[in-house]
């Protein structure tokens, strides 16, 4: 909106001018200092002769004023002006009253009796002023309408932003982590810039390009990079604002915007959250039939009509792939479907050093050991954490961000805030050092379970503690034996309630619950019981979608539904009983560790290591096939070329080293010989 055109025009001439009359009436109206009383009082002063003058005015404002004598008051009332509004007939036996007094000297500087003095012409301008009011704002709505920036009349408009050349830029060189996504769209910055290169050996840009993935892993941030590596019209909207309440604004805002780009081309248009207008089509809550299809409708019809060689492209981001539907995703409408997924520990170090600029970071720190401690973090959890780190330095008064902060600040992402005011009493803090002790010893005495990096009892968000245990490496599968451990690790803290109190908690609540959807995902998704077999029961675990079904329904019998409790139920108590044999194994270990949390609250990984020196560990579990009837191969995997290389090197340096002798080699044993 142009503020200085509606300064400069005539509508706020007008609206200033009845700001001035009105104004100018009120001070012409006022009261001259009398301060407004009840009739009663008035009359009570008049008879009681405390009145030194007074003024009656007849006609329209009927209203009688009136100054008291010196040292006289009107009831409670502070001052010595009032006036008063009288009605019908009491306007002469005012008069009559005033005269007596008057007449006997009473009313010492006498009264005066006046007809009310309205100008006509402000008369006239109230009766004009809602006239006037309504041609104000019918002139305000044409000068919109003429102007181009009417929220009223142009609904069907697009509200896409245009990203100029001023606009700040963003380029991939912001980008980390997502290195397979910016090559991708590498392709689309070069056909924007030289489309003969493409067109000559007869290839076909894309005409859209949907970036899927969690929350906060970059997916609007890849889509700035490309406006600002692109150097062509950049439009950026959100799904949500397509639809309006009115019909057919939806629509015609799709039509709007594609005629923008269209007119501007080569172009892009980036659509922001398109689940919200992209949705699958079907019954649903709301019928067939609503704004939204319509919208969805017109977004297809735009997608198909695109001109290949006008280069307009779409490029769309979403976190629910899931529900859109098919017909937007064909080939031809999105042709390429880019994942942006939670970046590895490489892709984490990079997104650091990226947000590590112009934050002054101590020498001591590595941000490879931040990187390692933050497994499954995304972008924007790790730009969260340098900010944290950044607020703690600044809120301590120091000039660099330390590594007592940057732990601080993961803390704080992982867990909450420490919750400094919540105090517990000593057994409910002993309570909980055996709980997270037990999680923690567990974890250790597991042999495929992950490295315990830190313990701590310190209250955070609704936790009275929590044992972090990190992989230290990534991981993008999960065996059965390091889901088997990580079941009796989420018991640990409930086996430890009850070993040493014999009085279990709530506080394993949580614990319980993660432990029994491992096991049904166990059980139903992954196949891993020997009586149900690799059979997937049931439908996807996520979140039913209205627009398709309105709850996931089971395909199973009741007879397999009780198998599959049973099963649960098998791999729930298997794994608290290895949880107790491991602390009744290590008790001494578990007592020490809950002294060293007593005292210090928080142990890092060295001071658990030194503490579990001792641990006994648990054995390996026996080879399973998922069958009695499938015997274990004792013949071992191949290796891999670098573990060829390594075991090559190792034979080498050891030939190297020893004197060399004539011994007759003996017979290879057979891979079925070799022990496992």
């Amino acid at each position: 909106m142009d503020v200085k055109r509606y300064f400069r025009g005539p509508v706020m001439w007008i609206v200033l001018a009845v700001l001035a009359v009105v104004v100018l009436m009120n001070v012409v109206g006022s009261g001259g200092g009398y301060k407004s009383v009840e009739t009663s009082e008035v009359i009570k002063a008049i008879n009681s002769g405390q009145v030194q003058s007074a003024k009656l005015t007849t006609g329209d404002s009927q209203m009688i004023k009136i100054e008291l004598k010196k040292d006289q008051k009107l009831g409670n009332n502070d001052g010595t002006k009032f006036q008063a509004n009288y009605i019908g007939d009491q306007g002469v036996q005012l008069a009559q009253n005033l005269q007596t007094k008057y007449e006997a000297g009473q009313i010492t500087d006498g009264y005066t009796v006046s007809p009310d003095k309205t100008s006509p012409f402000l008369s006239v301008l109230f009766s004009l002023l809602p006239f006037v009011l309504i041609v104000v704002v019918f002139l305000f709505l044409m000068n919109q309408m003429q102007g181009g920036g009417s929220r009223v009349m142009n609904f069907g408009k697009s509200k896409a932003k245009l990203i100029t050349k001023d606009t700040p830029k963003t380029t991939f060189a912001d980008v980390a982590g997502s290195d397979e996504a910016v090559e991708e769209l590498h392709e689309i910055k070069e056909f924007l810039q030289e489309p003969a290169k493409f067109q000559a050996v007869g290839a076909k840009i894309p005409k859209g390009v949907l970036l899927y993935g969690p929350p906060g892993t970059g997916k609007t941030l890849l889509a700035r990079a490309v406006a600002g590596e692109a150097g062509v019209p950049f439009y950026s909207i959100s799904g949500s604002d397509f639809v309006e309440m009115f019909v057919g604004v939806g629509a015609s805002r799709v039509r709007d915007l594609f005629e923008q780009a269209k007119a501007n081309a080569p172009a892009i248009v980036f659509v922001d959250e398109i689940d919200a207008v992209g949705r699958h089509r079907g019954a649903g809550l709301g019928g067939g039939h609503d704004e939204r299809e319509q919208t969805l409708n017109q977004l297809l019809v735009e997608m198909d009509g695109f001109d290949v060689k006008g280069g307009v492209i779409l490029i769309a981001a979403t976190n629910r792939p899931d529900i859109l539907d098919p017909a937007l995703l064909r080939p031809g409408r999105f042709d390429r479907q880019i994942a942006v997924d939670r970046p590895d520990m490489q892709g984490r170090l990079e997104i650091l050093k990226v947000h590590q600029k112009g934050k002054p970071v101590a020498p001591d720190v590595d941000l490879s050991a931040v990187a390692r401690r933050t497994p499954g973090f995304t972008g924007a959890d790790l730009s969260n954490v340098l900010n944290e780190a950044a607020l703690l330095t600044a809120r301590s008064n120091k000039k660099l961000i330390d590594n007592h902060m940057l732990d601080e600040a993961i803390d704080r992402v992982v867990a909450g805030p420490q919750k400094r005011t919540r105090i517990m009493s000593d057994r409910e803090k002993k309570i909980t050092a055996y709980h997270e002790g037990g999680h923690a010893l567990v974890a250790a005495a597991s042999p495929n379970s992950d490295p315990v990096h830190k313990i701590t009892i310190l209250s955070r968000g609704r936790a009275l503690g929590y044992t972090m245990v990190l992989p230290d490496e990534d991981k993008y599968s999960t065996t059965r034996n390091e889901m088997l451990d990580q079941l009796a690790y989420m018991l640990g803290g409930r086996a430890a309630e009850e070993l040493v109190f014999h009085d279990p908690t709530t506080g394993a609540a949580n614990d319980i619950e993660k432990a029994t959807a491992t096991a049904r995902a166990m059980v139903t998704q992954y196949g891993m019981t020997e009586r149900l077999g690799a059979i997937k029961f049931g439908g996807d675990n996520t979140e039913p979608f209205l627009g398709r079904e309105m709850s996931h329904p089971r395909d199973y019998s009741e007879e397999v539904a009780a198998l599959v409790d049973e099963e649960v139920k098998k791999l729930i108590e298997t794994a608290h009983n290895e949880a107790w044999e491991i602390l009744v194994e290590n008790r001494d270990v578990l007592d020490n560790l809950v002294l060293a949390l007593l005292e210090k609250e928080t142990l890092g990984k060295e001071e658990i290591a030194e503490i579990f020196s001792t641990i006994v560990k648990r054995p390996a579990r026996p080879a399973w096939t998922g069958s009695a009837r499938r015997t274990p191969s004792t013949r071992p995997p191949v290796l891999s070329p670098k573990e060829l290389q390594l075991t090559n090197s190792a034979n080498g340096a050891s030939a190297s080293s020893s004197p060399a002798v004539s011994v007759e080699k003996a017979p290879e044993a057979s891979p079925e010989d070799r022990a496992e």
